[in-house]
């Protein structure tokens, strides 16, 4: 029987029920919620991600951190009142045990909630796009926590990709050096987030959720630690090409640098520019391949439980 013994973390009873008897459960990060758009959409959005999942024979565990407790799994209230929460930190490694000792409320990134899914015993996540590389990151080194937690951290994370304001090829060549598997999933070529398809050639190929639970096992049969990106590209019905996303990525960066955005308010700056610059197509997007990331990390749960 799983038992989480930590003093800081509350698991929702339906996500501790299927820990202890071994069924597949997904972690989903919660910043997505507190800074990805506003309320109602963000928790209408979360509430359709969980009932995605659980419609695939999985348990949902969104993630989050509400006054001061490491929440693994939010009641329907619980993700209600984060949606409508002012001024939420933005957490990641850094800040995760900060806002525990401080009792301060918070959404997760890529990295926290990779760390507080491996925590509570839970193996896969979807998310919608991780962090990476920067664009211009040779001169400010800004580069995202979430490399280093997919380095260290033995959880599968299930995006469409880094984002593609980031320097994808950089994040890429991090992620290789780091020896982090990119699988892209029944794709030749990697996923850029809102579009389906990058210039950047798959470093490797599965087509199943079993072939990647297979993949799974034998990494851990062999010892390897360290998490897994699997690259889900967005449905074609719902993307943004290539061409067309990146004239509207350049205009938000210009936005950002006249302003003098840096840190961790770059990425939300940025969305909240390319919402207003798309005319709303990018949001349309963003969950729609949100959606599909739920999907598939919840059919790579149930094949890793029935191995």
């Amino acid at each position: 029987m799983t038992k989480v013994l930590n003093p800081f973390m509350d698991v929702a009873p339906a996500v501790q029920d299927a820990l202890a008897a071994g069924k597949p459960v997904v972690a989903l990060e919660s910043t997505i919620i507190t800074h990805g758009m506003p309320y109602p959409d963000n928790n209408r959005m979360a509430a359709d991600v969980e009932a995605i999942i659980i419609a695939e024979g999985a348990v949902p565990a969104t993630i989050a951190i509400v006054n001061g407790r490491l929440k693994i799994g939010l009641s329907a209230q619980e993700r209600e009142a984060l949606a409508q929460v002012k001024g939420a930190m933005k957490l990641s490694r850094a800040d995760l045990a900060f806002a525990l000792s401080e009792g301060r409320t918070g959404g997760t990134t890529v990295a926290a909630t990779m760390l507080a899914a491996h925590l509570a015993g839970i193996k896969v996540f979807a998310t919608g796009g991780i962090g990476g590389v920067h664009k211009g990151a040779e001169q400010s080194f800004d580069i995202s926590a979430d490399l280093e937690e997919l380095d260290r951290t033995p959880v599968i994370v299930v995006s469409a990709g880094a984002k593609a304001i980031l320097d994808i090829e950089k994040t890429l060549e991090v992620l290789e050096t780091k020896g982090v598997p990119v699988v892209v999933y029944g794709a030749d070529v990697l996923p850029a987030f809102w579009s389906r398809q990058s210039h950047i050639k798959a470093p490797l190929r599965l087509d199943s959720p079993d072939a990647i639970a297979k993949f799974q096992a034998a990494r851990d049969a062999i010892g390897v630690v360290g998490g897994m990106l699997i690259t889900n590209p967005i449905p074609e019905a719902s993307e943004i090409p290539a061409k067309i996303m990146s004239g509207y990525i350049k205009q938000a960066i210009a936005r950002a640098t006249k302003k003098g955005v840096t840190g961790k308010a770059v990425t939300p700056f940025l969305l909240s520019e390319l919402l207003d610059i798309t005319k709303g197509e990018s949001l349309k997007a963003n969950i729609a391949l949100v959606e599909n990331n739920a999907r598939l990390a919840a059919k790579i749960a149930v094949a890793l439980t029935t191995r």
